[in-house]
Formats: C-alpha cells, structure tokens, sequence
C-alpha cells in the first residue's frame, strides 16, 4: 500500500486543445509511498491524457461526483505555485497521478490490490488508508465508505499542514475525534457503575469470567459503554462487532484504564479486538513524536496472525487521520517495509526476527512505544522466541502498558509472563487451557497404516463432510505427499500450505481457504494458531500435535466466534507421552474416548505416577513454629 502524494495539477496557457499534464511530488513532511507489500516507485516519463482538460474533469466527476468547475479553479490557483513547483521537480521527478482505472496495469503477485477494481493499489486513499489504483477509484471508493462526495479527491491537504496547490474543500466529518481523542480518559459507564457488586459477581459467574489483581475494572455490557470517538465506534459496527464476546467485555476496560493484563481465552472468542481496542485508543491520544517512532507494538509468532491483525486493525482506524500500521514480517521483500516505515507510522505489527533485523539498521526506534501486545505469548515464550521478544522488549521504555495473549498459557508460562508486567490483572474466559466448547471432539485409535484410508472415508462421508476442511499433520513432507494422496484418490480441490512455501503463496492459499476456493487443505502448524478461519467446520488432526496446548488451538480452527465444529484426532501409541493429558482435559467435555486409551499400559503408569508425585506433595508441609515438633516425630517414625 502506498501513502498519499501531494496531486499537483499543473495547467499550460488557457489555450484550446492543449493536454493536461500531471505530476505528482513527495511532500516536504516526507510522506512517502508505503503498504503491506509494497514495490518502490518506478520512475515513468509524465502520462499525457488524450482528452482536453473539461473532458477528463467531467469524466473523473461522472464516476465519483466531481464538478468540473471546482476543479477549474484548482487550477488557477495552481498557477501561482509554478516557479517554486518547477523548482522541486528539478531535484525530483516522479510519476503522474493515474486519473482512470483503465490506464492501471495489473497487480503482480504480493502487490496491493484496489479495493475498487481489483488493479494495481499503486496509491493509498488518505482518508481511509485503502488501496486504490486511481483518481477515478477513490473517487468512488469515498462515496461508497460515505466520507464525502468524489472532489474530496483532489482534497490534498498534508496532515502536517503544508498547502497544496489544490483548494482545501470542506473536511470530512470524522466524528469529531481530535477533540475526543487528546482528553479520552476510560470511566465506567453510568450504567455500569450503578450496578451492584452482587449483580457484576453474577454476570461474571454466567460467563464464566475470573479475574485476579488490584482494583479490577468492571466489565462493560455493550461497547457504547467505552465511550468510544464516534468513528471509532462508527468502525466496530461496520467491521461485525455488535456486542463484544465475555473477553472482550472485561479485557476492554482493563486495556482501557492503562493496566497491565495476562489474558487466557477460547479459540475463536475475540481476542485480537480485545487487545486492538485499547491499543488503538492509545494510539490516537498520542501524536506521532517521528517519523520512525511507533506509539503501539504487536508481536506474533507467525506471518499470516500478523497479516490477520493488520487487517483488523484497519477496519478499526479507517477514517481517523494519521492513524497508520505498518506490517513487519519476514518472508516479505525488505525494502518496502523500510520505505513504509519513513512515514509516521503509530502501530506496528511484526514477527520478532524480521523486527529486530529492521532494529539492527536503525530503521526504527522503539523509544516512544506506550503500549506492547504479545499474542499466542505461550508460543512467544518458548524457547524458539523467547530470547527474541526479550531483546525486543530491551528497545522498549520503561513505561509502558504491556498486554499478554493466549488461548492457552501454561504455569511455567505464565510464571515467566509475569516477569514481564507490574501489577497485573488475570483474566480468564472459561475453562482454562481447555478446547473450545464449541468443538465437538471425535478421538479415533488408528495405527499408521490405516489413517489415509480414513481420511479418505471421512472426506466421502455425507455428515462428517463439511468444505473446506483443514488436515493438520506433523511435517512439511507429509503435508506435500497427503495433498497429492488427497487429490488423487477423492477428486476434491486439495492444496498444502507450510513454512517452505513462499510468502505470497501461503497468502494466496490462505485467502483462497476463506473464500472457499479450496476444499481440502493440508497444513502444518502454520495455520495453528490465532486465524480465524471463519468458514471451516471440520477439522482433522491427522497426525496428534506434540503438545496438548497445540491440540487446543488447532481443534479451535473449527469452533470460531461461537460457531458449531467437529475436530477429528487420530492417535496411537506414537503419542503415548500425551495419553493422561488427553484422558484429562478431553474427558471433560463429554467426548469419547477410544477404548484403546484407557486400557492402555502407559496411560496407567502416567496415573500411578501422577498419584505418588500427588502423594510426595503432600508430605512437602510449609514448616512453622508451631508443626516442627510434629515434622520431626513423624519422620523419626519413618526411620524405624
């Protein structure tokens, strides 16, 4: 995607027939081309159109509600600016402004796309921050989003305040945010505030929220709650969100008040608007302080959940000026994170490897940061991540509010986590580290053998059957061989998808997943964690997830935002180091479990040994004053 350019419409001599010629010029603030993907400018000789300045003026109005006659006295004013325009273009040159879609090329793969027309996204529409190919496509794309009639295209006025050679229409209403934005202070609403605290415990206890700390907010009913500025809340009812899931209900007024949080939720329960919220509210309080100094950080573990919370976050900020994200990712072309990064940008969303290759070049700092999310932070904590996020967090001040996100955060986990927070508040939805209770969970004992031939029945059987269906296995190999077995022998439109495929074709796989283009796809742990795989129903888990927290992610890729799903697992004694912990956190839904689980040997032993552990825990009594003397009588009796 790239920033606005200054659109600089230069006009000869009034002369008839003579062929409007326009340039386009960085402005002086440094605001510069940039995107998720972007392509660096390529240097064109000036586009000359084939049609008289009226003509094209009409044209561009016809498709999004321009006049001609503002746009003739644009002109005018344009010629006084002349000499000191010529002057600039001296140093640089750039290419023209694309008025029409047709005269745009296509994209070419990992390009941004037009959300008009589908073409090249060579511009970004400032005031909404999307993708556009053409004058003639924001202009409609302005209508569509309601922000104002087609002329605001030609409204170029810099955020830093430098004028244009354009005349400066009216501003777009955005809800009045500036005044809202400097002095939002989170209170609880007066409807929430006049509840009692039997009647908030009891809210709590019937969606299952727990919370520990100091000073707990209260949680909100509905989002009006928050006060939020009206585009803010305009957005979240655009982008689906009615009335916010139990995580978002609590986690929202904590984020909100400035507190620290470690925050345990089921797959699919809103999470990532959860932690946005507050991020973007602190975002807009904060005025960008450089150009390469970020107000907010959002840490993943893997490309396509960062991919996933960019867009997300766009649908919330669209409309609110200066309001921009930048998307750090390896897999990825460098070189237009680092040209997107020379605009002021306020909210990052990064992978910490290609973050702190991009740290190491000086082409950031993360002095300003006032707010840090570390999604999946269970993942983000072992051992392949942990040193990472601890030398990103190095770059950060002090000062800041620090968010910790899981479906699953184990005890050593956690117990790490809190080295990172003061004074937090815990917040747990539901069960926790359990499966999504959405889930309806089928456990099968097949030996190796026999799991592709029932694969191949449950993908011919009428009930099970749901496109598009997600397979997870183990290995990158075996993703590749059970795709070409899939396609082979059912016919279905199968494809694989795994960290050894390119950036764009991971994306193109996962776009075509949610668009239903695909009916079977073969994955490893790519597809894992945080996605919200909105349409899939069926998930089967080919070869059984090393680690229990790995199972409860992947089988919540079927159960997202309160949506029925079936995760199938395939398991054998190949997975016998897991066999108590499935009998444990499985057996509590009420799912059944293969009779070859429970009589087996080693989930016997794991039993006997849980129990002796429990018992030798026991015995470990804190000694005081007041049991010594009964420590040491009891263990004089061991003696004899």
């Amino acid at each position: 995607m790239f920033m606005p350019r200054a659109l600089k419409v230069k006009r000869p001599a009034p002369v008839s027939g003579k062929m409007l010629n326009k340039k386009i010029k960085v402005g002086e603030g440094g605001r510069e081309d940039q995107g998720g993907s972007e392509t660096p400018v390529q240097k064109e000789e000036a586009y000359e159109d084939t049609k008289p300045l009226e003509e094209e003026i009409q044209a561009v109005g016809d498709s999004g509600g321009l006049t001609g006659s503002s746009v003739q006295e644009d002109g005018h004013k344009s010629d006084s600016n002349d000499t000191e325009e010529e002057e600039e273009e001296e140093e640089e040159e750039e290419e023209p402004v694309k008025s029409f879609r047709k005269s745009q090329r296509w994209p070419e793969p990992g390009e941004p796309v037009c959300v008009m027309c589908g073409r090249y996204g060579e511009y970004i529409c400032d005031s909404t921050d999307n993708d556009v190919c053409s004058l003639e496509c924001k202009a409609k794309h302005l209508v569509q989003m309601g922000m104002g009639i087609g002329a605001d295209v030609f409204d170029r006025k810099d955020k830093t305040g430098d004028e244009r050679t354009q005349p400066q229409l009216p501003a777009v209403d955005t809800g009045r945010v500036g005044e809202r934005e400097a002095g939002y202070v989170y209170r609880d609403d007066q409807f929430i505030s006049g509840l009692t605290d039997e009647q908030i415990q009891r809210i709590k206890r019937e969606l299952v929220i727990e919370t520990q700390g100091r000073d707990v907010r209260r949680p909100i009913i509905e989002f009006e709650h928050c006060g939020f500025p009206a585009t803010l809340g305009g957005n979240l009812k655009k982008a689906g969100y009615e009335a916010p899931t139990p995580v978002q209900m609590q986690m929202v007024p904590v984020g909100l008040s400035g507190r620290d949080a470690i925050v345990s939720a089921d797959t699919g329960s809103g999470k990532t608007v959860a932690f946005l919220l507050p991020v973007v509210v602190r975002a807009m309080e904060k005025p960008a302080h450089s150009v390469s100094s970020p107000v907010a950080l959002i840490l993943t573990p893997t490309r396509e959940l960062a991919i996933q919370i960019e867009r997300q976050a766009k649908e919330l900020v669209m409309g609110i000026p200066n309001m921009r994200t930048a998307l750090l990712v390896g897999g990825m072309p460098l070189p237009q994170q680092l040209h997107r990064l020379k605009s002021s940008i306020k909210i990052i969303i990064a992978t910490p490897g290609r973050l702190l290759e991009i740290l190491k070049q000086k082409a950031v700092q993360l002095d300003k940061v006032k707010v840090v999310v570390v999604d999946e932070v269970d993942t983000m904590l072992k051992m392949g991540f942990q040193q990472q996020v601890l030398e990103v967090l190095e770059e950060v001040p002090e000062e800041h509010q620090t968010l910790l996100v899981s479906a699953t955060i184990p005890t050593g986990t956690e117990e790490l986590a809190a080295r990172l927070v003061r004074d937090p508040v815990r917040i747990a939805i539901g069960e926790k580290n359990q499966p999504c209770a959405n889930v309806r969970q089928i456990l099968l004992w097949l030996e190796e053998p026999s799991k592709k031939k029932k694969l191949f029945e449950i993908l011919n059987d009428s009930k099970l059957y749901q496109p598009p269906v997600v397979v997870f296995v183990d290995c990158k190999l075996g993703a590749d061989l059970l795709c070409e077995a899939v396609a082979k022998v059912t016919g279905l439109k199968t494809v694989a998808i795994h960290s050894d495929k390119s950036q764009w074709e991971r994306n193109r796989i996962l776009r075509g997943l949610l668009e239903g283009d695909f009916e079977v796809v073969i994955s490893t742990g790519v597809l894992g964690r945080g996605l919200d795989l909105v349409n899939v129903r069926l998930v089967v888990n080919f070869d059984m997830p090393n680690t229990m927290d790995e199972y409860v992610h992947q089988v919540g890729r079927a159960g997202r935002l309160g949506h029925r799903g079936t995760a199938i697992t395939f398991l054998n004694n190949n997975n016998k180091r897991l066999f108590l912990e499935v009998v444990k956190r499985v057996k509590l839904t009420g799912s059944i479990l293969p009779p070859q689980l429970l009589n087996s040997p080693h989930l016997h032993e794991q039993q006997r040994r849980e129990k002796k552990k429990a018992k030798q825990g026991s015995d470990d009594t804190l000694v005081t004053k007041n049991n010594l003397l009964d420590i040491i009588r009891k263990h004089d009796r061991r003696k004899k």
